[in-house]
């Protein structure tokens, strides 16, 4: 898995490359900490090239949302590939993770 983040629009954007599994999502759940530790509260999880999610990936995200949240912010998903799509409306998490189709769009709905 390889994160990459970039400061925007007084946000952070995460970008992830690569499985969100098992094996990655603590590296994942770690980085989004460390992200807002150091004091970026609204986050953008970019899922573009995320082929693959399963509930460990999808444990790593919630832990990332709680994290901001705890510290005043919010995390956005946003240009979810279909397998993921798929699973955050099977497990509804939909509701509480709200994909956005573009970066663009999940930075403007701060």
């Amino acid at each position: 898995m390889q994160i990459d983040v970039q400061g925007r629009d007084g946000a952070a954007v995460v970008r992830l490359n690569g499985r969100l599994d098992l094996l990655s999502a603590p590296d994942v759940k770690g980085r989004l900490g460390q992200v807002v530790a150091q004091g970026d509260r609204r986050i953008v999880v970019d899922l573009n090239d995320v082929s693959f999610v399963d509930s460990s990936g999808l444990g790593a995200l919630i832990g990332g949302l709680k994290a901001a949240r705890q510290a005043g912010g919010d995390l956005r998903i946003a240009r979810p590939a279909q397998q993921a799509q798929t699973i955050l409306e099977l497990t509804t998490l939909n509701r509480v993770l709200r994909p956005y189709a573009t970066v663009e769009e999940a930075l403007a709905g701060f």
